[in-house]
């Protein structure tokens, strides 16, 4: 099975952890017997999209050649057994390689942004396999007959970077006073959903100073995660929540709002909290971790559960049934 991933996630020097989650993937579905991945990303932005299309439509669509009554357009045999694109706007440019199933994973911002949201719901007509990376987030779709398809199909968690290191071992690297607390924020301040006053808010109370992402290299957030006493993640929504999965694949406590898969992975875990955001029930339940001179949790077992190779194989499971349907 060939099949091309499309992403509009491509990093640059400023965002250089856009689009990890979907590189992720790849990864993980190349490992998997059977399966060529080719993976073609761009930019985000009107004009890279309308870029995309055209260069996909040149490179897969059609081919110009001769005949007796002159020269005609002839559609290429598929180059790809599957087209899965990545967020809802990216389904357009991904429509333009010719293949036997085309599908669409749906990440959050793309239902949340009443623009973006118009032109996904225009792709789905010719969407042969709906993700979504949450079951909440498929019950957001206005469409019953969307909602009633739509599979759950996330990127996961790579459980071979994010694995626990020591917290002094990690504080060293990242040049941190081995003596002090930090709490993380494990995303960009600027992105409001996110919540970042929620988390001053919290430090600020529990005396401890707040560690934020943004710009990171995505090869150091594991020892990012690890250095923390605790990961904060009070969003006021998620699509899926990946940042949760990673401080649980490290041990490392976690509190966090019930939104995405906060609620399914968290159950459980002892020391970890999924509740909706409270000053003082938070502050309650972070302080023990800030006092604990090593403070863990069991939780790479509920992480693993979401790990990028067991999405990748229930990826690989919607393609080869939607490429049965299509004969």
């Amino acid at each position: 099975m060939r099949a091309l991933v499309v992403s509009n996630m491509l990093p640059d020097d400023a965002v250089p952890e856009r689009g990890r989650f979907v590189r992720d993937q790849v990864q993980a579905l190349r490992r998997l017997e059977g399966i060529e991945v080719e993976l073609y990303e761009f930019a985000p932005g009107p004009r890279e999209l309308t870029r995309a299309v055209a260069h996909l439509r040149r490179q897969f669509a059609t081919t110009r050649t001769p005949a007796a009554t002159g020269a005609r357009l002839r559609r290429r045999s598929p180059a790809f057994d599957v087209v899965h694109a990545h967020f809802g706007l990216t389904a357009w440019p991904a429509a333009a390689v010719p293949a036997h199933v085309h599908a669409l994973t749906l990440h959050g911002t793309d239902v949340n942004h009443p623009r973006t949201l118009l032109l996904t719901l225009a792709a789905l007509p010719f969407i042969d396999v709906l993700g979504t990376v949450s079951s909440s987030l498929a019950q957001e779709l206005p469409l019953r007959s969307a909602r009633r398809r739509a599979q759950v199909l996330p990127c996961g968690v790579d459980v071979e970077r994010f694995q626990p290191i020591p917290r002094a071992q990690a504080r060293s690297q990242l040049g941190l006073d081995a003596s002090r607390t930090y709490v993380l924020f494990p995303a960009d301040p600027s992105r409001t959903e996110k919540r970042h006053d929620r988390a001053v808010a919290l430090c600020a109370a529990a005396g401890s100073e707040l560690l934020t992402l943004g710009g990171i290299d995505p090869l150091s957030v594991p020892l990012w995660v690890n250095a923390a006493n605790a990961v904060l993640v009070p969003s006021e929504r998620e699509g899926f929540g990946l940042a949760v999965l990673e401080a649980l694949a490290c041990d490392v406590p976690v509190l966090a709002t019930p939104v995405g898969v906060h609620a399914e992975a968290l159950d459980g875990v002892e020391g970890a909290l999924c509740a909706p955001f409270d000053l003082l029930r938070w502050r309650s339940a972070l302080e023990p971790h800030l006092r604990a001179p090593d403070p863990r949790v069991h939780g790479r077992a509920h992480a693993l559960a979401f790990s990028a190779a067991e999405m990748a194989a229930r990826v690989a499971g919607a393609w080869r049934a939607a490429l049965q349907r299509s004969g």
